[in-house]
């Protein structure tokens, strides 16, 4: 919600400074800035790289199979 505020008070400026005709270019521009799919995996790669970081699970490393069925784990270190 607070983007699209943000976005029309930035393009209400934008436009009302440049005319109509600039402020579809802009506005043109920005949607393909938004929607091109360089962008949508730069997000997506931010996004899952601060996941990461908060997750308050440790990652964890296989340590030994015991069998088949039972594996032992431990905390990855940052010497792993």
């Amino acid at each position: 919600m607070i983007r699209l505020v943000i976005a029309a008070g930035a393009g209400y400026v934008l436009g009302t400074k440049a005319g109509r005709r600039r402020y579809e270019q802009i506005n043109r521009t920005a949607k393909a800035i938004a929607t091109s799919p360089a962008t949508k995996k730069a997000v997506e790669v931010g996004r899952r790289k601060l996941a990461e970081q908060l997750n308050p699970d440790p990652q964890m490393r296989t340590m030994r199979e015991i069998d088949p069925k039972t594996v032992v784990y431990s905390p990855k270190t940052d010497l792993d």
